[in-house]
């Protein structure tokens, strides 16, 4: 409790009073200045929208992409699974900034991707896979990959065999075993691999930064510029305020829909 009084609590009280006051820095003054947050929303709704969609997008991605990959290594992995497992966290032996940069080059106009895929034609002789939408996306996706991995193997690997065992026993195809046995158990796993992706992703700045354009800004962009460069404070403050609260009715929403009792579980 003392741990989340001094490292959680108190700087959101400071960044709440932050939010209602008005000045110019560095001298701000609280005043119960509700416009802040009407000003976060009207001048930089594209901003937000824009936000959720690059997180929701790279969220379902990671998904589709992790689940099997998970459920190798948990069914399929044997003496190896550690081995794996290590090979899935290892790019987090080296700095998100490097890794991002890493894609600024894989992704650029002469690179080997962007050469191959105008070679097969799949890219047009001016096209770009860089400054994209495509590049953010894909930056996102790689970044927070692990984070959707680890939850679904960690679920799925303690799925006990024998209930698979004994669906098929009582004559039920090896897809329909899944889809009626493993996956309801593993979704506890995919619930928690989801959040952890789609939380960090809805604020990241990084990978928009420098993957793409300020036509690719999200609202992570916005308030690092507000805070760093502006000096805006209060309007910085409501704009992590206002994020926050559309990301925890985001996630009450999608407790609800997947079930909170699967939370738990």
């Amino acid at each position: 409790m003392a741990w989340l009084g001094v490292f959680f609590l108190v700087p959101m009280w400071y960044l709440g009073k932050t939010s209602l006051s008005h000045g110019f820095f560095p001298i701000f003054h609280f005043g119960w200045a509700w416009g802040n947050f009407h000003d976060a929303l009207s001048l930089y709704h594209v901003q937000f929208v824009r936000s959720f969609e690059y997180a929701g997008l790279a969220t379902a991605i990671a998904l589709v992409g992790s689940y099997p990959l998970a459920y190798w290594i948990a069914f399929r992995g044997g003496r190896w699974k550690n081995l794996f497992l290590l090979l899935v966290i290892a790019p987090f032996f080296v700095t998100y900034l490097i890794r991002t940069l890493a894609w600024e080059t894989i992704l650029s106009d002469d690179g080997v991707v962007a050469n191959t895929m105008r070679h097969l034609h799949l890219l047009g002789t001016n096209g770009r896979l860089l400054a994209t939408s495509f590049a953010v996306v894909a930056g996102i996706t790689y970044n927070f990959l692990p984070f959707m991995v680890l939850p679904l193997y960690v679920s799925l690997e303690q799925i006990d065999g024998r209930l698979i065992e004994a669906a098929q026993d009582l004559y039920a195809s090896k897809w329909k075993a899944f889809l009626r046995v493993t996956l309801p158990l593993s979704l506890p796993g995919v619930f928690a691999g989801t959040l952890l992706t789609f939380i960090p992703a809805a604020g990241d700045f990084i990978n928009a930064a420098l993957l793409g354009t300020p036509r690719q800004a999200m609202i992570g962009n916005i308030i690092r510029a507000q805070f760093i460069d502006v000096r805006d404070y209060p309007t910085a403050a409501a704009l992590s305020f206002v994020l926050m609260a559309m990301i925890l009715a985001a996630i009450l929403v999608y407790a609800r829909a997947i079930g909170t009792e699967k939370l738990t579980g």
